[in-house]
């Protein structure tokens, strides 16, 4: 062999070389970083843990609550900076108290910062805490998001859909939300259904977003040959989770109790010429303007996988929605409350509306 072959073979491209490196430093730096914070966190939780128990436990507690201050002022002294001011650990004691079991913060410590914790620990049920945490890690969202989707009392929405569902429901459980918000539109007044079909289509991402997790657009006025008749879908999605397609039929009106032979006769042709084997069982869901949920109950649609829910295309006042969803929250309990047979064991099937008592705040 050559010298001229022994160089060229023994060259080595540079760039791929500098490439590779950068690389392996950035993912390095970034899993540096997701550590860092994820000791941060755990910090802060074993402060809150100690101080809470050591200090404010028993008949300390009175001095305890005292010397807070006291301890926050040496820290301050100590480190030099704000991070262990009063009111942040009484945060960190609040946040120890809220999330007790290290075995489940420690995980969600790793995908979750400190500032996402922080949105959270207002949230009144250890259910709901559990469930925003987690639906912020398996839809990676930021702070801002994860106050939204508080504030938009995601958690009890999902829980007023699951509530008209039965045990043998072909609907799994926390598939859906009710009602949907679709303010982010801005539909005006007397729109029509075609206006409202081509907002969602204006920007798909918003929707699903407010949807749920693991949907993907899949066609939209989906044309369905019968015969010499055809029928027509509005819209058509897939779950990536559920592993099944799912039928979106859009009513700017209240619910009609015909509309069950309708979504009936979608999900059957669904299921017939386009299901593919490795999939489930097609579902779906009719988005009114209003509904009656004893009605839909009645009607035992989730036997036949399909769902119903309101959309609001505008938000009232902060003071009139938070009455609205308490309201709508409350006939759901009573609808659950009429099925005591159902199982409320964490874990089953159905793993909704757990007896909790609301935390107090520090």
């Amino acid at each position: 062999m050559g010298t001229k072959t022994i160089q060229a073979a023994t060259m080595i491209d540079e760039a791929a070389l500098f490439n590779r490196t950068v690389e392996i430093i950035e993912n390095r730096k970034y899993r540096a970083s997701s550590f860092a914070n994820s000791e941060v966190t755990l910090m802060f939780w074993e402060i809150g843990q100690y101080i809470g128990s050591a200090l404010l436990g028993g008949e300390r507690a009175a001095y305890g609550k005292k010397i807070v201050t006291t301890l926050a002022k040496q820290l301050m002294e100590h480190y030099g900076t704000k991070v262990f001011e009063h009111s942040k650990l009484t945060r960190m004691i609040k946040f120890a108290k809220l999330f007790p079991d290290f075995e489940i913060v420690a995980p969600l410590a790793q995908q979750l910062s400190w500032s996402h914790f922080q949105e959270i620990l207002p949230v009144k049920t250890s259910e709901a805490r559990l469930y925003y945490a987690n639906d912020a890690i398996k839809r990676r969202y930021g702070t801002k998001e994860l106050r939204r989707q508080i504030s938009r009392k995601a958690y009890e929405r999902r829980d007023i859909a699951n509530s008209v569902l039965s045990e043998d429901s072909a609907i799994p459980f926390n598939t859906f939300k009710d009602p949907y918000f679709l303010d982010v539109f801005g539909l005006k007044e007397n729109y029509l259904e075609a206006d409202l079909e081509k907002a969602i289509l204006s920007d798909i991402q918003k929707f699903i977003l407010e949807f749920g997790h693991g949907f993907t657009f899949v066609d939209s006025q989906k044309r369905m040959p019968i015969g010499d008749d055809e029928v027509v879908l509005d819209l058509l999605f897939y779950n990536r989770l559920l592993k099944r397609l799912v039928a979106v039929e859009l009513k700017i009106g209240s619910f009609k109790a015909a509309y069950k032979g309708q979504m009936e006769l979608y999900l059957a042709w669904l299921d017939e010429h386009e299901r593919l084997e490795a999939e489930e069982a097609p579902i779906g869901i009719i988005l009114c303007a209003s509904t009656n949920r004893k009605k839909v109950e009645m009607l035992k649609m989730d036997l036949s996988g399909i769902a119903v829910a309101e959309y609001w295309t505008e938000l009232p006042p902060k003071a009139v929605f938070e009455e609205k969803i308490k309201e709508i929250m409350a006939e759901a309990q009573e609808r659950l409350e009429r099925r005591k047979s159902l199982p409320k064991i964490a874990g089953k099937k159905i793993d909704y509306f757990l007896d909790s008592k609301d935390d107090e705040d520090e």
